[in-house]
């Protein structure tokens, strides 16, 4: 580098690296051991790049990059094949013999991945170690490998390359010396001397390579092998392996520098528990309710279920693209039941966005099919019903939608109340409409049934949402101070005053500029389970536009909106699937994926749903603290009862989630139940505690 004069600069460096090593990487190679008479103690087991680094740290008067280590073999192939596009094979012959060629991918099972090719390095000097050589070794081989640095090993060496050759001569010359066959039987001292032939001696008697190219041509005749010189030896070939490295590793630093904007630290995930508690006040507090962008809207449900709940109810359950009707008979007493039936209907997507009318219409059709279903044609029954958007509730059985959301455009159903429009299509149907009832309230009561200590209902699946007891005195548009209600939060909102910008990549945008609402459910598109195959495929479209995925090939299916549901993130990031899977995944997506893209797409798909289970996990934190310091407590010991796709079947969201409460809301000690069914089997439990409610308001007056 003095030479050169280029003391100054940090380039990247190849290191032709010339004995058996195991790589899992290109910049790292851990020596096997030691051949052609090399025997420095401390390297054999160790990576010989960091030997080489700490070296280079110790001279201190130059930085280096080491980008690969490269065997001399496959240096030798990659100089060759620069000139020559059908060089795959390279063969060393001279002190040492080694050869590597480009096998396919699937066949090396080392490797993960079944796609392309890859150069093995031999080691074929060590070819006969195990014994298979014995019938063709003679008294001369195994007397030069007994007097060898490395007796018993690298048999095929010592009887093929030029090390050994000079020697195997000397030995032969003697022993028909002893025997009178040559030199009259003469044998002088120099004879007699180890090393004295040398392979210089040998080549300049003979003509090797002419005998190698006609027995390679002699054992394989219907192959056309061509052999070519390798002009600068491994050197040049290290270096071209050197600039491939360099490009990779430079596209690598660009991917995760484009991933480093989801990856939120602690202090930033404290910092969006401390927003949403701030949001949350404002959404408790009457002067600031108004525009709060978390509604904390009150559901007047007043307490959990006690165990006395008893009767036939119907509910309904309408929350996403399925519509369900359920028939939930619960007794009480010792021997406490829930008994459910229940039939889901399809809502077509020309009802979700037509008129409310007809959504309404559609919805009694459904009951009336169910009760003809249930043989109950006649039966008068309370009924439930769960409504999975934000609703401003005035009491338990009336609801004014505020807007709708998850794909719903129904017209003339927004400032209107839901149940009205629902007793109007009912009207000419015995039923009684007691409770609306938002899904995270449902969810909550179902878990309340069976575990008394669970007083927050979270929901994570294609929205994400959340709901709690809150102190009657903390909510200030109902009246009254004294006992509990459920507050329905609509989290989903959260950050729509823009106070989650400082977090929201140019993805998150994106998907949001090509949402039916744009500018809304900023929280719930960054964490749901609707939305983040979108932020995926937006990422996915910028690094193939950067030549990282696909061969810079953006087919029309990374086009389509949508095409990425939860249910294939969960899939791919499940970690029990190879990489060849992943590809079969993507395959079915119609993108052509080699395994370098899976990697790449798996890694994709990690970080972002890491950071919606974190940020998840961040609001969460921030309900149980409230609720810590509602009732004055050092510490909270208290249950969430959960549903939702992405929590229950996505492979890591949930433990994810559990680890930021934890580590973000240290003072609350929290459970995590798995609700069954809290949008059916609560929408009923929260009807009986109504009907319980109505009995004892009658009694009282």
């Amino acid at each position: 580098m003095e030479k050169q004069k280029i003391k100054d600069k940090k380039l990247p460096v190849g290191f032709t690296f010339s004995f058996p090593c195991a790589q899992s990487k290109l910049d790292e190679a851990v020596l096997l051991t030691w051949t052609k008479k090399f025997k420095a103690s401390g390297v054999e087991g160790m990576d010989v790049v960091k030997l080489l680094n700490k070296a280079i740290k110790k001279r201190g008067d130059y930085e280096a990059d080491i980008m690969a280590v490269v065997n001399d073999t496959v240096g030798t192939m990659m100089t060759c094949g620069f000139d020559d596009q059908r060089c795959e094979v390279g063969i060393i012959i001279g002190t040492g013999t080694n050869a590597c060629y480009m096998e396919e991918l699937r066949h090396i099972d080392l490797v993960e991945g079944d796609e392309g090719r890859m150069c093995i390095n031999t080691e074929w000097g060590a070819f006969g170690d195990d014994g298979s050589l014995e019938d063709i070794r003679t008294e001369f081989d195994r007397e030069i490998d007994r007097g060898s640095i490395n007796p018993g090993k690298q048999l095929f060496e010592k009887m093929a390359s030029g090390m050994y050759m000079g020697e195997l001569v000397r030995l032969i010359l003697v022993k028909m010396a002893k025997e009178g066959l040559l030199f009259e039987g003469r044998i002088t001292p120099e004879l007699l001397t180890k090393g004295k032939i040398e392979t210089k001696h040998v080549s300049a008697i003979e003509k090797y390579a002419r005998r190698l190219h006609k027995t390679v041509r002699r054992l394989v005749p219907d192959s056309d092998v061509r052999f070519l010189l390798s002009e600068s030896g491994s050197a040049k070939g290290a270096a071209m392996v050197t600039a491939v490295a360099y490009r990779l590793i430079e596209q690598s630093r660009q991917i995760q520098q484009t991933l480093a904007e989801f990856r939120l630290s602690k202090a930033q995930l404290l910092e969006v528990k401390k927003r949403m508690r701030v949001e949350i006040e404002r959404g408790l507090k009457k002067d600031t309710h108004k525009e709060a962008t978390v509604k904390m809207l009150p559901t007047f449900v007043r307490s959990t279920p006690d165990g006395t709940e008893n009767g036939d109810f119907l509910a309904l359950d309408l929350g996403g693209t399925n519509f369900r009707v359920l028939l939930v008979k619960i007794r009480s007493g010792k021997r406490r039941s829930v008994e459910m039936h229940n039939k889901i209907y399809a809502i077509p997507i020309e009802v979700m966005q037509g008129t409310g009318e007809e959504l309404f219409d559609h919805i009694v059709y459904c009951i009336s099919d169910f009760l003809d279903y249930m043989g109950m044609k006649s039966a008068r029954l309370p009924l439930g019903f769960t409504f999975s958007f934000p609703c401003h509730q005035t009491s338990l059985d009336a609801g004014i939608l505020v807007t709708w959301t998850k794909g719903f455009k129904a017209t003339d159903c927004e400032g209107e109340d839901v149940v009205e429009l629902l007793r109007e299509a009912i009207k000419r149907k015995e039923l009684d409409v007691v409770a609306i009832v938002n899904d995270t309230v449902g969810t909550m009561m179902t878990c309340a049934y069976e575990e008394p200590t669970c007083e927050v209902g979270l929901i994570a699946g294609t929205g994400s949402n959340a709901c709690y007891m809150e102190e009657m005195r903390n909510i200030e548009i109902v009246e009254g101070n004294e006992g509990r209600m459920c507050v329905n939060m609509e989290w989903g909102a959260f950050g729509d005053n823009g106070c989650l910008d400082d977090i929201r990549t140019k993805y998150d945008q994106a998907v949001d500029e090509n949402s039916l609402n744009e500018g809304k459910q900023r929280y719930e598109k960054m964490c749901s389970g609707m939305y983040l195959g979108e932020i995926v495929r937006q990422i996915l479209i910028d690094l193939t536009k950067r030549g990282f995925l696909f061969r810079g090939q953006i087919s029309e299916t990374l086009k389509t909106r949508g095409i990425f549901e939860t249910k294939f993130l969960s899939q791919i990031e499940s970690d029990r699937l190879a990489l060849l899977q992943v590809r079969a995944i993507l395959q079915q997506l119609g993108l052509d994926s080699t395994c370098d893209d899976s990697i790449i797409v798996k890694e994709v798909c990690g970080t972002v749903s890491r950071r919606a289970a974190q940020i998840c996990g961040a609001g969460m934190a921030a309900v149980v603290d409230k609720i810590r310091e509602n009732r004055g407590l050092d510490h909270l010991d208290i249950t969430v009862g959960v549903d939702g796709t992405l929590y229950k079947l996505h492979p890591h969201f949930s433990r994810i989630f559990q680890q930021t409460v934890k580590e973000l809301a240290p003072k609350c000690d929290v459970n995590f139940l798995l609700s069954e069914d809290g949008s059916g089997k609560g929408a009923a439990l929260i009807t009986a505690v109504g009907c319980r409610q109505r009995e004892l308001d009658a009694q009282q007056h």
